[in-house]
């Protein structure tokens, strides 16, 4: 079942959205056209919503935040085991993968008051070259992923979590196509094809990206201000394809930003549902039809927030550019006037990797 609340009703709640008709073969046409319906309602609106019916019991999911939380309770010592290490360093680290301890994340030049273990899928779509410390180091995003020795279990069932995952993003961004109304795929369509499987065929080999956050309490009190001084994650905007977030019940942490620019709208966890949000790529192939939101963690409550975000990336060297009927829809050419650079064609990997190079101190 779709929920949707219009913004003029100022809403106190996301739209909730049921995927189920883009996992189930059998479903029909008209369960397909009010999911698709929704997703573009709440994509022009919010940028986000809650996502239901994907099928992922909500056991493994209560099991993936437990797993989470078991790590980031172990000593310091421990997590550092597995500590991200620069690119082309003698310990081996890309830059990327591995744990961060609090601090060390920066958004917009500011520290985040949060620690992480970030995976990434492993470096396959291309040949691993060596790393400027010569033999046995890594380029930046070329290395392993590391995994944490505690608790055991962690990797067996995140990795079959990410297979999971990864059903899910697929059956999302089709049903994403079909919400912009792009013409059936044909069979000969390419990978630049403008038709509803463009998102598909641009995530074959998504270049996804697994965060587990930790987020203690901020310290500093709540103030009158609509920018606090300090975050447990700076505002900012995803820069890939679809985000599903997978949260602990901590309320009034993750805050949306609405499209007034001014309000800021609490996203707090619906049980069994992912939090879903649009990055900087769709709204790069969308021509600004679709905008990513803004939104960021001021976790002031009590106890400690764990979190692990999915996000659901194109294909390392996928090729973004805006859609001719986006742009029709948009109204006016792409990358008219002020908006040129922002939606000029981009290849994904490059910028991701701009991105990473900036997201740490």
């Amino acid at each position: 079942m779709n929920r949707y609340t219009p913004t003029a009703n100022a809403p106190t709640s996301l739209p909730i959205i049921d995927i189920a008709p883009f996992l189930n073969p059998s479903s029909s046409p008209a369960s397909r056209k009010e999911t698709a319906s929704t997703i573009n309602r709440a994509c022009i609106d919010y940028g986000f919503f809650y996502l239901t019916g994907h099928g992922i019991p909500t056991p493994k999911l209560d099991q993936i935040i437990s797993l989470a939380r078991q790590f980031f309770s172990l000593p310091l010592s421990e997590k550092n085991k597995i500590k991200r290490h620069a690119a082309g360093g003698p310990e081996g680290g890309d830059g990327a993968r591995g744990y961060q301890s609090m601090g060390e994340n920066v958004t917009q030049g500011k520290r985040d008051m949060h620690e992480a273990i970030d995976l990434y899928r492993e470096w396959d779509h291309a040949e691993k070259k060596v790393g400027s410390g010569g033999p046995g180091t890594h380029k930046t995003l070329q290395g392993p992923n590391l995994w944490p020795e505690q608790p055991a279990e962690l990797k067996d069932v995140y990795l079959d979590y990410l297979t999971q995952l990864q059903h899910v993003g697929q059956a999302l961004v089709r049903a994403m196509g079909h919400a912009l109304d792009l013409p059936p795929p044909s069979p000969n369509a390419t990978r630049t094809s403008e038709d509803a499987d463009i998102f598909v065929r641009n995530t074959t080999h998504s270049f996804w990206v697994l965060r587990l956050i930790g987020y203690p309490p901020l310290s500093t009190p709540a103030s009158s201000s609509t920018d606090p001084s300090e975050l447990s994650c700076g505002t900012h905007t995803d820069y890939g394809c679809v985000t599903l977030l997978l949260a602990d019940p901590t309320p009034g942490a993750l805050q949306v930003q609405l499209k007034d620019n001014t309000t800021w709208l609490a996203a707090d966890p619906l049980p069994g549902a992912f939090v879903v949000n649009i990055g900087d790529m769709v709204e790069r192939w969308t021509g600004g039809l679709w905008k990513s939101t803004r939104h960021r963690v001021v976790h002031r409550g009590e106890g400690y927030r764990v979190s692990v975000p999915f996000f659901y990336e194109p294909d390392f060297e996928a090729r973004v550019r805006p859609l001719a009927r986006c742009v029709e829809r948009v109204g006016g050419e792409a990358g008219a006037g002020g908006e040129a650079k922002m939606y000029e064609e981009r290849v994904y990997g490059e910028h991701l990797l701009g991105k990473v190079f900036g997201n740490f101190v």
